[in-house]
Formats: structure tokens, sequence, C-alpha cells
């Protein structure tokens, strides 16, 4: 294994725009994380920073943001274990926490995509500055700010951009660029010597040439993110060698630990995000000496973007972050290791179900919650829940037809209605549990979108089916 990743920071992603834990199991967590292996975090508040001013319009309001006291503590327990803090701030794409405000709209590129900034307006650019002195004045022993810039979906379709651009010789890369290079030099201004770092997918499709000649080498390190358990270690590679190639030597690996499966997933698979980091461990591997590897970092993903579900919550990913944090340092995911996590944290993998009454008692911060949690994501993709309304006495005896006609058979009405109650009702206690034990780890709003976007869904079906044989059976003159 390549030295450079035992050495080199790696920070775990705290993305707090969805399931903020509170303030005492965050603190819980920062010392957890020291105690796996990382030595630093990144942090991306969104909405629950709290903005002042005109921006305090930008605060959550389905739970308070933090305090200013407790963005201090958080510092002072990642201080105390030796984390350095890196925010990470969104100054282009992915903005729908301030592009969503009434206030804002007309700061949008097009008026239907509510993540993408206009690049063009002062007002814009004054908007993000400010975000971003806010949040570096309550982090001011940072020495490094993450600003974002991933995922830019439809720069160049504004109008005002598309008089920009009809001026011959002029490229959306070159327009993505200049309001960087703009946002870069307006925030070191203001903090002197703070190193920057941006998300690098906006640069992959930019000629050497086009980055060479914008400005940009000098303002920003790139952190290169893929996810992808079959990352492309070849093309990755050369990515990274293309980047030196322009003047950018300094560069940062983004791996995933959580939170990027599917937009909806309720339990993480250690072994899918260990492969990744097996994969990045081959990249780091094969690269040239001039590249200077700052760190990687961990993300864990709690939703796609602000408006989006939540993915994962942050229990029932701690094994498999541990497991990634001890493949990077290890250099390899042996018997040795996995053990090891085992050891510390009672599993490897969160949702093996089949060795869950064997294995040794998960202990850690939120282990409860977790296994309540993958106990009843079990229930709710169960084929006897997912496929009752298929199942032969509804497909042969209570279809529409028989409803509409009323030709229904009231003893397999019956029995239909009894399976169905005795089904939501063993899941509604698992359900009680989950809230209880959430609850105390995330606030009360957290705990409702988690069973309304992830339990109420799939329920729906089988509740409506319900309600109709309790309609009918009464309509026939039976009691229920």
């Amino acid at each position: 294994m390549d030295p450079s990743l035992r050495s080199c920071k790696k920070l775990v992603h705290l993305d707090l725009k969805g399931a903020p834990p509170r303030i005492g199991y965050l603190i819980e967590l920062i010392q957890l994380f020291a105690d796996l292996g990382a030595n630093g975090l990144l942090i991306e508040y969104e909405d629950m920073f709290p903005y002042e001013g005109e921006l305090k319009i930008l605060q959550s309001t389905t739970q308070p943001p933090y305090s200013r006291e407790e963005i201090a503590s958080i510092q002072d327990a990642a201080s105390s274990r030796g984390l350095e803090i890196i925010p990470l701030v969104q100054t282009y794409g992915h903005l729908e926490f301030v592009l969503k405000h009434k206030v804002f709209r007309d700061l949008r590129e097009v008026d239907y995509c509510l993540g993408t900034l206009n690049p063009h307006h002062d007002r814009g650019v004054r908007l993000v500055r400010e975000m971003l002195q806010q949040v570096m004045k309550l982090h001011p022993k940072s020495t490094r700010l993450h600003i974002g810039a991933d995922e830019v979906y439809m720069l160049g379709l504004g109008d005002e951009s598309k008089q920009w651009l009809s001026v011959p010789g002029r490229s959306v890369h070159q327009l993505f660029l200049s309001h960087i290079i703009k946002v870069a030099k307006g925030i070191q201004a203001s903090v002197p010597n703070l190193k920057l770092i941006m998300w690098d997918d906006m640069l992959r499709s930019m000629t050497p040439q086009t980055i060479k000649e914008s400005g940009l080498v000098g303002l920003v390190q790139p952190m290169l993110w893929d996810y992808n358990p079959s990352l492309d270690v070849k093309n990755t590679v050369v990515l990274m060698e293309l980047y030196k190639s322009v003047g950018m030597s300094q560069q940062w690996a983004a791996s995933s630990f959580k939170g990027s499966t599917t937009v909806h997933t309720c339990v993480t698979s250690t072994q899918r995000h260990v492969d990744n980091h097996l994969q990045w461990l081959k990249v780091v591997s094969s690269l040239s000496a001039g590249i200077e590897l700052q760190g990687i970092a961990l993300t864990g993903w709690q939703r796609y973007d602000h408006l989006s579900v939540l993915c994962e919550l942050m229990p029932v990913g701690l094994p498999s972050l541990a497991s990634c944090l001890q493949t990077l340092i290890q250099g390899s995911f042996t018997e040795e290791v996995q053990e090891k996590v085992a050891k510390t944290l009672g599993t490897v993998e969160i949702g093996d179900t089949e060795r869950l009454p064997s294995r040794t008692p998960s202990s850690f911060p939120g282990a409860k919650l977790a296994e309540l949690i993958v106990k009843l994501t079990s229930m709710l993709e169960s084929a006897e829940l997912r496929h009752f309304q298929n199942n032969m006495f509804v497909r042969g005896w209570f279809t529409p037809y028989h409803v509409q006609r009323k030709t229904v058979n009231p003893l397999i009405a019956q029995q239909i209605k009894t399976q169905a109650k005795m089904i939501l009702d063993d899941v509604e206690i698992q359900v009680q549990e989950v809230r209880g034990e959430m609850s105390l780890l995330y606030s009360v709003s957290t705990v409702q979108e988690w069973v309304d976007q992830h339990v109420t869904p799939v329920l729906e079906p089988l509740h409506n089916l319900l309600k109709d044989t309790e309609r009918v059976l009464n309509e026939m003159g039976f009691c229920t």
C-alpha cells in the first residue's frame, strides 16, 4: 500500500442537511470517529448553521439549527481528539436550501432548478461570500474550507448565461470557472492563508488548457469523488495525473461509507463500501510521485440533496465506517481487520440478520437503534407484506370486480382482514420501538420524517386493503 494513506488526512463527512443528531449524540460520534482512526471532519451544515442577519432565513424551520455554543462544543470535542474540522459550504450548485426561498428566487440560474446559482448577479456572489464568512467566523481555528461546486445542473441555460455565451470564444466551462475564481478570491481576501477545496466533477470534461488559462490553479485543491464499488482505477489515475499536469498537484480523494447506494436505502452494506475503498487504494498505489495526496474524505450522505428523502441514518452506517477506515489504515480488508471491527463494534455487516442472534452484542453509540432499524426494514421488505395484495385470497376473492359488484365472500374477506391486521400490528410494535429509540438521538421532526418516508408508503396499500375489507363487511351486515 502507498504509505501516504496511512499518514494523510482521513476525514469523516458529516452531512447535517438531513437527520442532524442531537448535540449530545453528535459529541459521542466525534469521539467514536477518533477511536476508529479518523483524524478530521468534513462538516456540511446547510440549514443547521445559525446564520444571522439577512441569512437567518436559511435556518431550518423543522428543528432549531445548532446554536453558536453548540458549534463551539463540536469544535472542542474534535480538537480534544486531534480531529481537524473542515467546513463545507456549497457556493454554486446544490444551493436548494438557499434558492428555495422566495426572497432569493431571482438568483436561480433557471427558475425551475432550485440548486444552481445565477453566476451573473453580484447579489448572488455577495450572498455566497456572506455565507462563507459567517461559517468561518465560527470556525476560527480551521485552516481549510470546502466550497462544494459539484453537480451545477442547468448552468448556461439561464437567459443571462445564454447572452454571455453568445459572445464567440466563450464556453460553459469558462462560465463555471469564472464564478469559482471570483468566490475563491473573495473568501481568501477576507480570510488570508485559508486553503480551499472543491469537488472535481465539473472539471473532468475540461481540457488542460481551459483549466490552466482560467486562473484556477493555485486557488483550490480538487477533491475527486467516486463512490462506486467498481471504481475505474485506470481512468481515475489518468484524471489525477491530468490535474497534476496543469499545476494542481495537491489533491484529495472522496469515497463513501454510506448514503450512496440508492436515494432511499435504509440499511448500509459494508461490503459495497469497503470495495469502494479497496479500489481507491489501487488508485493511490498507481499515482506518480508528483501528486501530493492531501487526504481522503469518507462521505456519509444523509440526503442526495436538500429535497430528497433520508438515506441511511448514521448508526446504521457505523460498522461500514469502521470497516472502511480500517481498510485504509491496514491496506486491505482481511479477516484480522474484520475481527478487529467486530470486536470493537460487535458487527461488521449491520444488515446480517441471519447472524444477529449469535453475534457479539453491538456496542457503539446508536447500536440499539441500528439493530431496530435493521429488524423493521426486514419486516417491511418481507414478501408477506410487500406482496400481500397478490396472495391467493386477495387475487381470487377480493378484486376490485368483487368489491364493486358486492359479490365478496364474507368468510374470505374476514380471513384477509385478520391476516392484514396481524401483519400491521406486528409492524406497528416495531415502529414504536424505533420511534422511541430514534427520539433519543434525533429530533421529533426527524423521527416523523423517517417514518413518513420509509414506513408509511410501504404500509399504505395494506392499510387501504384493511379499510376496504372492513367497509365491505359492514355493508354486508357483518359486525367488524
